[in-house]
């Protein structure tokens, strides 16, 4: 026989296989591979009536398979190799019994493992002669006893929903559903909260569990992996604006004292270099806001800053220039027509991030956290909001408001100014040649420097441009009576010819004064004067107010006028009733009759008003 093979039999009604691990004359040393006990010395008789079989035979047999060492992962690796590292200085001393007790002993103290894990090792690798053997076994995943299927349903029934039931109440709604009887009683045979919460945590899935107890846009905003390269894979050079606003945390007042509200502050970064490049504070938000933002990104900040006593050099705030490409989130100012005419005419870029993803414009969310962060602690008691605000027993921070907004943007103005050109930006990815050049870390020097370098994409606009490109759109139609915007009447020279066709035409307009509108022709705007000089320099809103009041007045007397049709209709008739109609009227001598009638029906008015008494 020869070493390592496989011998099979039948011992009584069982049937075994024995690996020859050493041959001597009369005696086999071998471990029997079913039963995986210790190894022995056999004689040769009791393998009389066995045969040699193959190592599949041995698989088949013992539910025991042997899996290519290549095909598994890191982790089974290591573990099969440790265990090897365990058993490899006892196997030269296998056939020793009392050394080999001994060293399994030692290795049980040294390793601290229990003596009888380090015996299965040894048997395990002398039976099957592969060190795959010894990697631990890989999971399947057995099939859900009929409770555990309960509880499936349940988890996902109960827990898995917007209700935000706690585990115990899914298992009382679970036990009244499935373990009750048809009188509602609890059955003997119920499996316990324990059970429950094990099944619930051994298959919890953090995905669902976030998403069906909160919503798919919580998850969005505060629990799915960012796992994106955020801010750098759109910001490669200059010219890419994020734009957000935000509810500032401070009450002001206006003039008088009195309560305002809070100012909306909305904002442009450049993503590159985390420069401001603009802002906009206001009592309005929306496309208004917007419309100032743009026009302050393009003008002087030299001169915007001298409107509110702060003197500046050209270095400190030195961006009067629209960046080319828009960032923004799915706010409805950033997708309406208005913002979408200044990608139309100047050729602009828009991004759209999805909704709630703010890691994708971090810098612009960082711009106001650290912007209200320079303010807040020199605010407090005057108008600041607290982190307890609107809690009971709070401070009423309305009260304590004393800031009006010019006080407030000069503040504004002020922080921006900090963060532009003074604040340290610790952790910015320089580049080789932004080091040879040693450019200071602060956002107005990166943005100086971004400006001249390959890439930089950035528009020049005058502002009269950028004032008719926002304005709002709407139709027009030419007429007789002159080209008819927002049912008013509007007039230039040159344009007979249109006003005998009666096209239909785009033309902008501004709601804070309808004294003009300018009809867009090929890309150009022509200006148009009102005509109804009622109208003149009043808003869009005042306008139409008026002629919805007109409306009114003409609708409360419609059926005052109904009535009086009425009386008029029945006083003819009842007149024209007397008049008997001749059979024949004379037509000859009109002209006598009608001097006739003349001199008959002639009223002397001098003599009638007494003017000669």
């Amino acid at each position: 026989m020869r070493i390592n093979s496989l011998l099979q039999g039948k011992v009584g009604k069982d049937t075994e296989i024995f690996r020859v691990l050493a041959v001597d004359a009369e005696k086999l040393f071998a471990i029997d591979c079913i039963g995986l006990i210790m190894p022995k010395w056999y004689d040769l008789e009791y393998f009389k009536d066995f045969g040699e079989c193959g190592e599949n035979v041995l698989t088949e047999l013992s539910g025991y398979e042997i899996v290519d060492k290549e095909l598994l992962d890191a982790k089974s690796k290591r573990t099969m190799y440790e265990r090897f590292t365990v058993i490899a200085g006892v196997l030269p001393f296998v056939q020793n019994k009392k050394r080999r007790n001994e060293l399994i002993s030692e290795l049980a103290k040294t390793k601290n493992i229990c003596k009888q894990t380090i015996r299965n090792y040894l048997c395990l690798y002398l039976a099957y002669q592969d060190i795959s053997i010894l990697a631990p076994k890989q999971c399947e995943e057995r099939e859900l006893t009929a409770d555990e299927k309960i509880f499936r349903w349940a988890v996902n029934k109960y827990y898995y929903t917007k209700n935000k039931n706690s585990l115990k109440t899914a298992y009382t709604m679970m036990l009244k559903e499935k373990y009750c009887d048809d009188m509602g009683k609890l059955l003997p045979e119920h499996p316990s909260f324990n059970q429950f919460s094990y099944f619930y945590r051994k298959h919890k899935n953090m995905h669902t569990f976030f998403i069906s107890r909160n919503g798919i846009k919580d998850y969005q905003m505060n629990h799915r992996p960012l796992l994106g390269d955020g801010v750098q894979q759109y910001a490669s050079h200059v010219g890419v604006g994020f734009f957000d606003a935000t509810i500032c945390d401070i009450y002001l007042v206006d003039d008088a004292g009195n309560l305002v509200g809070r100012p909306i502050l909305t904002a442009c970064v450049d993503a590159y270099s985390s420069l401001c490049i603009g802002y906009s504070l206001s009592w309005e938000g929306g496309v208004y806001s917007l419309r100032g933002l743009l026009l302050n990104i393009i003008a002087d900040k030299k001169e915007h800053c001298k409107k509110y006593g702060i003197l500046i050099d050209k270095s400190e705030w030195n961006c009067c220039q629209l960046p080319a490409e828009f960032v923004t989130d799915r706010g409805s100012e950033y997708i309406s027509s208005t913002f979408e005419q200044v990608v139309v005419e100047f050729g602009v870029t828009i991004t759209n991030l999805p909704a709630f993803r703010a890691e994708c414009k971090s810098y612009i969310e960082r711009f106001f956290g650290l912007i209200q962060g320079y303010f807040k602690p020199y605010l407090k008691g005057k108008g600041l909001i607290e982190p307890d605000f609107q809690k009971r027993g709070a401070m009423d921070y309305r009260k304590q408001s004393c800031l009006t907004m010019a006080d407030f943007e000069k503040i504004i103005i002020r922080c921006i100014l900090y963060y532009n050109s003074e604040r340290i930006i610790e952790n910015y990815p320089y580049t080789d040649a932004m080091i040879s050049a040693k450019v200071k870390p602060y956002a107005s020097d990166i943005w100086e420097w971004g400006k001249l370098q390959a890439g930089a994409n950035l528009i020049d606009i005058d502002e009269k441009n950028l004032v008719l490109a926002l304005l709002p759109r709407t139709e027009g139609k030419f007429s007789r009576y002159g080209l008819k915007v927002n049912r008013m009447r509007y007039h230039c020279e040159g344009y007979t010819e249109q006003y005998l066709k009666g096209n239909t035409v785009t033309a902008a307009y501004n709601p804070d004064d309808v004294s003009y509108v300018w009809l867009i022709d090929n890309g150009k705007y022509i200006k148009f004067d009102l005509i109804e000089s009622r109208y003149k320099e009043k808003s869009l809103a005042a306008v139409q107010d008026m002629q919805n009041s007109q409306k009114e007045i003409v609708k409360s007397v419609s059926e005052e006028n109904l009535q009086a049709k009425i009386e008029l209709a029945e006083h003819i008739q009842a007149i024209s009733s007397k008049a008997d109609r001749q059979a024949d009227v004379n037509l000859k001598n009109i002209r006598n009759t009608r001097k006739r009638e003349q001199d008959k029906a002639h009223i002397d008015y001098a003599k009638e008003g007494n003017i000669y008494e």
